[in-house]
């Protein structure tokens, strides 16, 4: 099973990547803490701090077809935001 599912890169996890050192995962819902500092850890190669979890709650939708109205909901999903030693950072693009 793997912990780490995809990093987030939005222009505001990319502005924290910059400026405080801090970078976004969307991790394993049952995941703890301690096992996301070590699966970026070996991922990364760097020193982590800091690791802050948080669940995302699921978003409703709704659209207008010509069948009529279909709603439905995003999926709920757990985010790990952490935050790295000075100095160290993590290229996200470096395998693109």
């Amino acid at each position: 099973m793997a912990i780490i599912i995809k990093p987030i890169v939005t222009e505001k996890m990319t502005a924290a990547g910059e400026k405080l050192n801090r970078y976004g995962f969307r991790v394993e819902r049952t995941a703890n803490k301690l096992q996301i500092k070590k699966a970026v850890e070996e991922m990364y190669n760097v020193q982590v701090l800091d690791v802050n979890t948080m669940v995302v709650a699921p978003k409703r939708t709704q659209r207008w077809t010509r069948s009529g109205l279909l709603r439905g909901k995003t999926d709920s999903y757990k985010k790990a935001v952490v935050t790295l030693k000075e100095g160290e950072t993590i290229d996200f693009y470096s395998n693109i």
